[in-house]
């Protein structure tokens, strides 16, 4: 079998599986809608901390924004956004089917457009910023706002938010979400795929490598930074537009910017799988995601100590992550010739 048809057969059977695997395992959708969601995470998180060397660890900013941006819409579009959310119960409000997924469609646009704005306007402010101060500073962001929206009564406050109602079958729903994030998560991984291997690829790499260098051969560096942070945006707003309503409500510090869990989750999965690698984040994500749900469900009152030493195990021990050991151990896999050792192997004839 060549390298291409091996490519087809690899993408037919993950395609295969996120079609065949919710209909076999009906009681495991929502977990399998997080694994997709983790995959989006991952791979955004790669754009810039793995491909462009930009440790981001605000990233779930974007992720957050989305999921508001998307439900202010749901909800503003047909009724009064201040009395929905109001804490003293603002009434019994109904959405239709027409009325759900317009909302829906619109407020998908709109997260992913948002985010993209916010993306543009942030970049500007903090890619001067390198190294530990470029993380400490996304952090400080994405804190910021959560505990900004708390205060902010339009959307509810600390208290959150509630989203439409699905006009259908709750299990009906779930199978909805999971669709839509999982061809979010296959829409991603194609997108980056494609942008790798294109001339932005060469440029965020090359950034990567040395920045000034690459200023020095005309690379418009902050524009690059920025366009790959936006592009993360993009698919982490609609993402979090997803998220949102797949979990029907949301308030702003554990589930819209979770700096602490799904912030730092982004970067361990990368790690795991590999930094600046196409299949290292998605392995990563869905191997992460498999040890959380594991620990969760048999190691209840261990699964942060055991994620916790499964951070300082990647961290301290395993930095190249899965990808990388495998191509450091099979680079012909990877079409990579090891001149030394064919060098060895002729003297030893």
């Amino acid at each position: 079998m060549n390298k291409s048809a091996a490519t087809f057969a690899l993408y037919a059977s993950i395609l295969a599986l996120g079609i065949i695997l919710p209909i076999y395992f009906p009681n495991y959708v929502g977990q399998m809608t997080v694994m997709w969601m983790m995959v989006v995470f991952a791979l955004t998180w790669d754009i810039l901390g793995g491909q462009m060397g930009y440790n981001s660890l605000g990233n779930i900013f974007f992720f957050g924004a989305g999921m508001y941006a998307s439900g202010m819409v749901q909800v503003g579009m047909f009724y009064d956004l201040a009395k929905y959310n109001d804490a003293a119960g603002g009434g019994i409000y109904n959405f239709s089917f027409a009325q759900y997924f317009t909302g829906l469609s619109v407020g998908f646009v709109v997260a992913a457009i948002v985010c993209v704005i916010f993306a543009v306007i942030l970049g500007r402010l903090v890619f001067g910023l390198r190294g530990p101060y470029f993380a400490i500073g996304t952090l400080a962001i994405a804190t910021v706002i959560g505990e900004l929206v708390s205060t902010w009564e339009l959307v509810g406050g600390g208290q959150g938010m509630s989203m439409p109602n699905y006009p259908g079958d709750l299990g009906e729903a779930k199978f909805v979400f999971y669709t839509m994030m999982f061809v979010l998560a296959i829409s991603t991984f194609m997108f980056v795929r494609w942008l790798y291997g294109s001339r932005f690829g060469l440029a965020i790499n090359a950034i990567r490598d040395d920045e000034q260098k690459a200023e020095g051969m005309g690379i418009h560096t902050l524009r690059y930074k920025t366009v790959a942070w936006a592009i993360a945006a993009f698919f982490l707003g609609i993402a979090g537009a997803i998220y949102g309503n797949f979990n029907n409500f949301f308030e702003p510090i554990d589930v819209a910017f979770p700096t602490t869990t799904f912030g730092i989750f982004m970067v361990l999965m990368v790690l795991l799988g590999g930094k600046g690698t196409l299949w290292g984040p998605v392995i990563g994500a869905i191997l992460f995601h498999v040890i959380k749900e594991v620990t969760w469900t048999y190691l209840l009152n261990l699964q942060w100590v055991a994620l916790g030493l499964l951070i300082v195990v990647t961290v301290v021990y395993f930095q190249e992550g899965i990808m990388g050991w495998i191509m450091r151990k099979k680079p012909e896999w990877f079409g990579i010739r090891v001149e030394g050792d064919k060098q060895r192997l002729g003297d030893m004839k």
